[in-house]
Parts: C-alpha cells; sequence; structure tokens
C-alpha cells in the first residue's frame, strides 16, 4: 500500500496516494511524504529510482535484516532503524525494519508491516512536522519508536522490583529461569539500542556539518532523540545488570546451602568412621580376641563408642561445624 502526505505551498494538506508524487513535483515549495507499507519490492524499487535514491541505500533497504545505520548521499539522508510492528509485556517485541530516505522537501518511509510510529503520525499530528521539514517529521518518527521502548521499559521495571522482592523472600528455580530469559532479551535490545545510539551520534555530526538537509536549526529534536535513545540504553543496561545480580545472588544463596548440608553430612560422617572402625574390629572371625572373653566387654565397647560419638559432636559444636 502507497500513502502519501502532501503539504502544499499554500500550507494545505492533502492525503492520498502515489499520484501525488506528480503533484509535489510541480510545487516547488512543497513538502511530501510517501510510505510504502506492505508494498511489492520490484515496485518500491523503481519508486526509489525514480526519486532519485542511491542504488546501494536502495539494496539495504530493501533487505529482509540489515543492523541500523544511517549514511549520508547527495540528495538524502538514509536511516535505517528498527521500529515495532506488534509490543507485548514482559520485553518480548516483534521488531519491524523501516527505511527512511529523507531530503530537503521529501521523506520516504519503507516498511514491510505496519508500524505504530508511522500510523501515529501519519495524519494531522504529523502535519505540523512535516510543515517544519522532512527531517523534522522523520527524527518524530524515530522518537515515539523510542517512546514505545521506553514504556515498555518502564513497565518491566516495576515487574522487576516485584521479582527482587520476592527472591528476598526465597527464589526457586522457576523464577531463576525468568529472569534468565529477560536478561537474553535484554541483550538483544541493548545491542538494538547500541546500534540506535551511533545513528543519534550521527546526526548530532550531520548538523554540525550545516547540510542542506539537517542544519542547526534541528540541534534541538536530535539532541532530544539522542537523550532518549541513551536513556534507553543506559535502563536496559541497568536492568540488565540488576537480572545478573539476581542471579548472581541466587546461585550464591544456593551453593552456601548446598555447602551447609555437605557439612552436616560430612560431620556425620566423621562421626560414625571411628565407630565403624571399632565395630570393624571386633566384628573379625579371629579365635583370639583378648576383649571378646570380658564379661562386660561388650557395654564397655558401646559406652565408649557413644562417648566418643558425644565427645565429637561437642567437639564440631565448638568450632561451628554444626
Amino acid at each position: 500500500m502507497i500513502k502519501c502526505m502532501l503539504l502544499n505551498d499554500d500550507k494545505t494538506c492533502i492525503y492520498g496516494g502515489e499520484e501525488l508524487i506528480a503533484s509535489w513535483r510541480e510545487q516547488s515549495g512543497s513538502y511530501l511524504w510517501l510510505d510504502l507499507d506492505c508494498h511489492d519490492k520490484e515496485q518500491e524499487r523503481l519508486i526509489f529510482q525514480q526519486l532519485g535514491c542511491h542504488s546501494l541505500a536502495i539494496k539495504d533497504a530493501q533487505r529482509d535484516h540489515h543492523p541500523p545505520k544511517i549514511e549520508l548521499f547527495n540528495n538524502y539522508i538514509f536511516m535505517l532503524y528498527r521500529g515495532i510492528y506488534q509490543p507485548q509485556d514482559d520485553l518480548l517485541f516483534e521488531h519491524l525494519q523501516i527505511s527512511m530516505f529523507v531530503g530537503t522537501n521529501i521523506l520516504i518511509t519503507s516498511h514491510g508491516k505496519a508500524s505504530k510510529s508511522i500510523e501515529q503520525l501519519l495524519s494531522t499530528e504529523g502535519e505540523k512536522y512535516l510543515a517544519k521539514s522532512p527531517i523534522t517529521l522523520a527524527l518524530r518518527i524515530f522518537h515515539y519508536s523510542c517512546g514505545i521502548y521506553l514504556e515498555k521499559l518502564f513497565e518491566f521495571e516495576d515487574k522487576l522490583e516485584s521479582l527482587e522482592d520476592q527472591f528476598q523472600l526465597g527464589g526457586d528455580d522457576k523464577m531463576m529461569q525468568e529472569i534468565t530469559l529477560y536478561r537474553s532479551r535484554l541483550t538483544k535490545l541493548k545491542r538494538t539500542f547500541n546500534y540506535h545510539s551511533n545513528i543519534g551520534a550521527e546526526l548530532k555530526i550531520l548538523v554540525e556539518d550545516e547540510t542542506t538537509i539537517i542544519n542547526q536549526a534541528e540541534l534541538h529534536t536530535v539532541i532530544d532523540v539522542h537523550e532518549r535513545i541513551e536513556r534507553l540504553l543506559s535502563l536496559s543496561q541497568m536492568h540488565y545488570e540488576i537480572c545478573g545480580d539476581l542471579i548472581n545472588g541466587y546461585l550464591s544463596v544456593t551453593s552456601h546451602q548446598l555447602n551447609a548440608t555437605m557439612r552436616v553430612l560430612t560431620v556425620i560422617t566423621a562421626i560414625f568412621i571411628p565407630l565403624g572402625f571399632l565395630a570393624g574390629i571386633y566384628g573379625m572371625n579371629f579365635e583370639y580376641i583378648p576383649e571378646l572373653k570380658f564379661t562386660y566387654g561388650y557395654f564397655y565397647l558401646l559406652g565408649f563408642m557413644a562417648l566418643l560419638a558425644i565427645s565429637l559432636i561437642v567437639l564440631f559444636k565448638k568450632k561451628r561445624w554444626l
């Protein structure tokens, strides 16, 4: 599906399809937002070529998976980032690759599925940003996507605090498995936010270079986007470290409990070893064992064994091994 938002010279806005491209070409002061959604790749490639997009950027935009990036060409700034198709709870995101070609008077967005940020701004809300410049609108789309990530990270923060409290009361293997899963998802998010952070840093450099597409007028918007990305990166890193601390804490407690159990078993073994030794001696089948002739030898041996066991128990208690 091809959707267009055309801001005419007289600042009136028209919504339509591919036919608005011709109207945009006829007006030198007009701005066009062309959105390609769930489209045929060959048709998309032809539109990109007609609008002067670089062949290398077109190839990157049409790849199914490509790391987020930003690149400056003669007539366009090409941005590729990971938006969101469907956010879910517990840090589970269905990511969506979004390509942007930003020119002085045109913005082209391309994505394989519906994008929440683009759907939100492909309306009267997006008109005011397009009226400023296409790069402003592109940055607001990026900013809106970051806002969805941020909202979900805040929701997860509350859940993580609850998990911390439960762990203090007593964790189990099921909670350990859950936290390990969250840590894995946070690792993927950190990788995405690192890529996005690089995009934000490159945008600041482009502002300083004062290109015709982006200049000092956009500095505040660029800084706002970059700060939001950095906040996402720091939050995901913090949550990742908390999950790691919980896992390490659980392993330490489990190891301590195992050590305590092994210590008790070792003490029990240490008590019964000398008793077993004595029982083994007098259980041998030799005819001449002097003590066997004692009338009360059996009771003497039992008494000595009991005294030995009690002495060992007292000794271990003094050493706090029991």
